[in-house]
């Protein structure tokens, strides 16, 4: 079997469809079934069977993928081996991570690495939790940064590099009306993200601590921007990170209101493929980030108070 039939079939399994798998292998439709077709010849079993809602893997093909992610990750670091070995000392670092934390944390960042990394080309994918995580398995990444959902996962390793605070925030009439206890709160209307979500998870967790059922979100919406902006046109609170409030456009009609405990915080990890050879860049990274995304963390209180 090549490696190149290998990621065309992480492709497939990734997006359960041809035509996207097709766009992200470079190939056309045709290629990409030839050589599924291929693989499976070879493996005397099918490994995809067609669904309604798409390309499914079959028992045989589940029972391969983690064998084909594995050879797919030892093709690629075998290249950086070699690359190493020859004196070749420019490198390149795929990070994925998701849109708050690439506007809010990394942008800022990211400029003092490559300045004292110059031969570290960097690649920056933004994309939901799920998507990374199959990214980083197929190693279409080397890292990437998220905040840290419930469970563990056998094939990464982990770093936590920080935390950031979750700010319950609310349109600018709430200002004025004093503290709200849980018991007020699960009466509001909330904007929150879908379920399986982090974000989703702690805005569970805190009114579960109070021993209370969060209240069923009024909407829920993907974009943390999105529901930042739903609350400052008046359609309820949210509980968002606070590094998504930092310049966000109607941040003038928000106010941010005191959690009735202990403020919750969603810790900040970086993860990396377990068994991956410990690249130069990889390392440089997470030398970085043990001192910048701390030093990045300490931010006020109240991030978006509105004008007195």
């Amino acid at each position: 079997m090549h490696p190149r039939q290998l990621k065309t079939f992480l492709a497939v399994a990734r997006h359960g469809n041809i035509t996207r798998a097709a766009g992200e292998v470079h190939l056309a439709q045709s290629s990409v079934t030839d050589q599924i077709q291929a693989l499976e010849a070879e493996m005397g079993a099918p490994l995809f069977e067609r669904m309604r809602a798409g390309i499914a893997l079959t028992e045989a093909g589940r029972a391969f993928l983690p064998f084909a992610e594995r050879i797919v990750l030892i093709e690629e670091e075998a290249r950086f081996a070699v690359r190493t070995a020859a004196g070749v000392t420019s490198d390149t670092l795929s990070i994925g991570t998701l849109e708050t934390i690439a506007s809010g944390k990394l942008a800022a960042l990211l400029p003092g690495f490559a300045a004292a990394h110059p031969d570290i080309a960097i690649k920056l994918v933004v994309a939901s939790s799920g998507d990374l995580s199959r990214q980083l398995a197929a190693g279409d990444l080397d890292l990437t940064l998220i905040f840290h959902g419930s469970g563990a996962d056998d094939r990464f390793k982990s770093r936590r590099v920080g935390e950031e605070p979750l700010a319950l925030i609310a349109p600018i009439s709430f200002e004025g009306r004093g503290e709200l206890g849980f018991d007020r709160l699960v009466r509001e209307p909330f904007i929150a993200t879908a379920q399986g979500c982090t974000y989703r998870r702690l805005f569970e967790a805190g009114f579960g601590a109070a021993g209370l059922s969060p209240p069923a979100p009024a909407a829920e919406v993907a974009s943390i921007g999105a529901i930042v902006q739903m609350v400052a046109a008046g359609a309820g609170l949210a509980l968002v990170p606070r590094l998504a409030l930092a310049g966000n456009a109607g941040g003038e009609r928000i106010v941010e209101l005191d959690w009735p405990r202990a403020a919750p915080a969603a810790p900040l990890h970086l993860f990396w493929r377990r068994g991956t050879i410990r690249r130069r860049s990889i390392a440089a990274f997470l030398d970085f980030a043990r001192t910048a995304f701390r030093s990045a963390g300490d931010r006020p209180r109240h991030a978006a108070r509105p004008p007195s």
